[in-house]
């Protein structure tokens, strides 16, 4: 496969992962906050842990969004690790599951393959820092790695906004992995006017 393929390749599927995991959070806070606000529920009320309504999306397959309800149902067996380079990000993503790993790596290498068609998922809870990965995807460049240690991914950019956009993406994608859907209450609540 030629290198240039292979760079947009790998640059599509490592800005989608981490789009799709930050974005399934993001879009379950939002469903959630809205039921809340249009339902007048109490503290008590559960999200839609089953369903997970806010992993859909405009443009993402069924097949899709069952990945990321793997992932979130499944998030304290994923590890992550992120080093934030002076042009990009290097992760590292693994788990001891290898039907988990099946998974994060499918997801993984489908989102890269989005980004390089430019096609957003659109999934409700995506985070708005996904909108110029997509929107200057031909800056990215990104390399992939398949190892015992997990999916290594670097992504590096001449732009400016976008190496910021990546460094701020991969940590809210940590802190997912870290904390699951708590983390994206959080996120969610940050971003409120």
């Amino acid at each position: 496969m030629p290198s240039v393929v292979k760079s947009k390749l790998f640059v599509g599927f490592a800005a989608v992962l981490l789009a799709m995991v930050v974005g399934f959070g993001f879009a379950q806070m939002r469903g959630y906050a809205e039921h809340m606000n249009g339902h007048g529920h109490g503290a008590g009320h559960q999200h839609d842990m089953v369903n997970m309504p806010g992993l859909k999306g405009r443009d993402a397959t069924a097949e899709e969004s069952e990945e990321l309800a793997v992932m979130f149902n499944r998030f304290e067996e994923i590890s992550r690790s992120v080093e934030n380079l002076p042009n990009g990000i290097r992760t590292v993503t693994f788990g001891q599951d290898e039907e988990l790993m099946g998974v994060v790596t499918s997801h993984v290498i489908g989102m890269i393959d989005r980004v390089d068609m430019g096609r957003d998922p659109e999934v409700i809870i995506q985070s708005p820092t996904l909108d110029i990965l997509f929107e200057r995807r031909a800056s990215i460049v990104t390399e992939m790695d398949i190892t015992e240690a997990g999916i290594v991914v670097i992504q590096t950019s001449d732009d400016p906004e976008v190496v910021e956009a990546l460094h701020v993406h991969a940590g809210e994608v940590s802190a997912m992995v870290e904390r699951g859907m708590a983390a994206v209450h959080d996120m969610m609540a940050a971003r409120k006017p």
